[in-house]
């Protein structure tokens, strides 16, 4: 399988978004791409206003119409990122990211479960304001029949997630993301690289970079695919747009889970969650 992560430096401009995105997602399937993702708010990057007016049913959004469309065009399996959905009788949106196969058919939603409600330097950020969890999680299935689940962004602190979805049977897991520049620089490869390590899984992380509009802060970038061994087999360091482009050798991932079976050596019994988080 061959799979690429899309960077982008997003505005509040849905058509332009698109138009860039296009391209990129264009030139990693000529490059031999099956499997292409693009970043958290890949559609509309701005504030709750460019929100509420980009918000419409998953059916209906034009975003997921356009990765339908080059999904199909591209015959590729296609994760456009994340996008503002309105859910019918609901006061707030939902951050939802979708899976959209070869066929151009809609595939999973996922809506994202952790909200950034969080304070990072002097700037305090409260995306559940405007904005309401997911409650699901997802794994869905490629062309090729791999399982692969769907995260969000700040999901990618929540190790709980991510373990499930292996579980589960995902053998690939998506992080389409808007980190900070100040918690990516810190937290960023060392929380990819501990997932894909946990989970024996591949991670497809694909970032926004560069300022952020309307000065709500500078984004991290560093789009990058790692295997299961915890290898950064692709990275985009560059704060331009583009994309990285991998192989992933679903072989050497079996080999891996057969001689160091830490999936297969978890003791389910012995876990019994707390209820209430330590204060």
């Amino acid at each position: 399988m061959r799979a690429a992560a899309v960077q982008l430096n997003s505005t509040e401009h849905l058509d332009r978004n698109l138009a860039a995105a296009e391209d990129l997602v264009r030139a990693a399937a000529g490059d031999g791409a099956q499997l292409i993702v693009l970043p958290e708010r890949a559609d509309v990057r701005g504030d709750n206003d460019d929100y509420a007016r980009a918000a419409a049913p998953v059916e209906e959004h034009p975003t997921v119409r356009w990765a339908q469309r080059i999904a199909r065009d591209l015959h590729v399996d296609l994760i456009p990122g994340s996008f503002v959905e309105q859910r019918p009788g609901r006061e707030k949106h939902a951050n939802t990211s979708v899976h959209i196969g070869p066929d151009g058919e809609l595939k999973a939603v996922y809506r994202k479960i952790h909200l950034f409600d969080v304070e990072v330097g002097e700037r305090q950020y409260l995306e559940s304001d405007t904005q309401e969890p997911g409650d699901e999680i997802v794994v869905s299935e490629l062309a090729d029949g791999t399982g692969i689940g769907l995260t969000i962004c700040y999901d990618l602190r929540f190790p709980e997630l991510y373990r499930i979805q292996a579980i589960r049977g995902a053998r690939i897991v998506t992080v389409p993301a808007n980190f900070t520049r100040v918690t990516g620089e810190a937290h960023w490869e060392v929380l990819l690289r501990a997932r894909a390590i946990e989970n024996q899984a591949f991670v497809i992380a694909a970032a926004q970079f560069g300022e952020h509009p309307h000065d709500m802060g500078d984004t991290y970038g560093n789009t990058m695919i790692v295997d299961p061994w915890g290898k950064v087999l692709a990275r985009l360091e560059e704060r331009r747009e583009g994309y990285v482009i991998a192989d992933l050798d679903y072989s050497a991932q079996d080999d891996l889970r057969a001689k160091l079976p830490s999936l297969a050596n978890r003791v389910a019994g012995a876990y019994h969650w707390p209820q209430e988080a330590p204060v």
